[in-house]
């Protein structure tokens, strides 16, 4: 089990941080036309204003970037891989 930290601003709260694990990698996730293969699903909550914050393990480091919740259902968020946000980075820099 691998802990983690989901940081953002839920509800227009500032820098709230909330603690879950990793409750699977590599989930398909669609969202609209696009498709993200490497998606991490956690059970820390990801609120409306959470997504674009980080999703941090125990070492400090940035594992994924929060996207989403599935609504209507608790427990479940999903956050897209940095693996898959670093080619888009790049693309920026």
């Amino acid at each position: 089990m691998f802990k983690l930290l989901s940081v953002g601003n839920p509800l227009g709260l500032d820098q709230s941080v909330t603690v879950g694990i990793i409750s699977g990698k590599d989930r398909p996730l669609h969202i609209g036309d696009r498709f993200f293969g490497n998606v991490v699903q956690t059970d820390a909550a990801i609120n409306p204003g959470n997504s674009g914050g980080p999703l941090i393990n125990m070492l400090g480091e940035v594992i994924a970037v929060n996207t989403l919740m599935a609504y209507p259902s608790q427990g479940i968020s999903f956050a897209i891989s940095i693996d898959e946000i670093k080619p888009l980075i790049r693309r920026y820099q």
